[in-house]
């Protein structure tokens, strides 16, 4: 009988997708649900899964994966969609791809499903063709929502179609400006390598340290993005992001501070087509290695301290230390957030 691996969430469209798959392709469905850092109990999924049909349910925790893997090079290439709005759900698909594709060696399968539709579907399966090209993709599509959520370690958002503009209580890791404290507080990020390594001072594993700054950031209100869905869509986006934002204008005012070749017109062009790689579903990519390669070059020099100031919604980089192999040098800078 063969075997198909399927992306699995937990909701009850996806439960019924382990019965259609199993029925229409006459084939064992193995699920594959990946803890990116969407806050959610992994272990009931796993049971819904089992319970639903499937034959074997994994379930893994692929956030200092997904940390280093995807969000490190995207920060480190200054990777900003219309050079404001991380890029955070089109990362997720890639490592979804990629995990698709391991998950179906291991299980000896030849086909692999998922419940994405539009640039997800195109993400999702231009990973897993680039990793694997015998694989069989099936896209079980999705139904459409009013309001959908999702929700991983560099961001969340609120898909709706209220026109209107966004709704209060549709966020949850950000305070309001207004609620958010009056005294606002002062960060400090360690870089060594164009890699944040500490926060106030305090060591932590990449993904520990994105956990940390989305708790201190979001309590300033730093970080909402209000835009429209990918590429001009009727659907409106609330998108929190605040760990995502202080990173990329921490790192950013860094490496600038190192030296000439932040500036140079090839590392302006990749902040550019960088995105457009992402969002386009083409991680696993020759372009996309060579960009890394060069990116590595720059970021053996970025290495010291930012200072930024948190404030009712607002940050401002106070200052850098740039740290060298002679002797450190403090610069200080002050950018207004624009």
């Amino acid at each position: 009988m063969e075997r198909i691996v399927l992306a699995y969430s937990g909701p009850e469209d996806d439960s019924q997708a382990i019965s259609l798959l199993a029925d229409e392709y006459d084939s064992e469905i193995v699920t594959l649900t990946l803890d990116v850092g969407q806050n959610q109990e992994l272990e009931e999924v796993r049971d819904h899964s089992l319970a639903a049909g499937a034959v074997r349910a994994h379930v893994l925790d692929a956030r200092a994966q997904f940390a280093h893997e995807f969000v490190l090079p995207a920060l480190q290439a200054g990777a900003l969609d219309d050079g404001r709005e991380p890029t955070t759900f089109p990362l997720a698909h890639a490592l979804i791809g990629k995990k698709l594709v391991e998950m179906a060696a291991i299980e000896e399968a030849t086909a692999v499903a998922h419940r994405g539709r539009g640039y997800d579907r195109l993400r999702i399966e231009n990973s897993v063709r680039a990793l694997n090209p015998s694989l069989h993709v099936f896209s079980l599509g999705a139904p459409a929502e009013c309001v959908k959520t999702r929700t991983n370690l560099w961001g969340r958002a609120v898909d709706h179609e209220n026109r209107e503009g966004p709704v209060e209580t549709m966020y949850s890791w950000t305070k309001s400006p207004e609620a958010a404290p009056d005294t606002g507080a002062g960060l400090e990020l360690d870089f060594e390598r164009g890699v944040p390594t500490a926060v106030n001072g305090v060591p932590l594993d990449l993904s520990e340290l994105i956990e940390s700054l989305s708790i201190i950031a979001g309590q300033h209100g730093v970080g909402r993005i209000a835009s429209p869905n990918e590429r001009g869509g009727r659907i409106r986006r609330l998108h929190e992001a605040p760990a995502a934002v202080v990173l990329h204008a921490a790192h950013a005012a860094l490496e600038s501070a190192t030296g000439v070749y932040a500036e140079t017109p090839l590392k302006q062009h990749i902040r550019r087509v960088y995105p457009e790689l992402i969002v386009r579903g083409l991680w696993f990519t020759p372009l996309r290695t060579a960009l890394d390669a060069f990116n590595a070059v720059i970021q053996s020099q970025v290495n010291g301290t930012v200072r930024l100031q948190l404030l009712k919604g607002n940050y401002t980089v106070a200052g850098v230390r740039v740290i060298d192999l002679e002797s450190p040098m403090l610069f200080p800078l002050v950018v207004p957030q624009s």
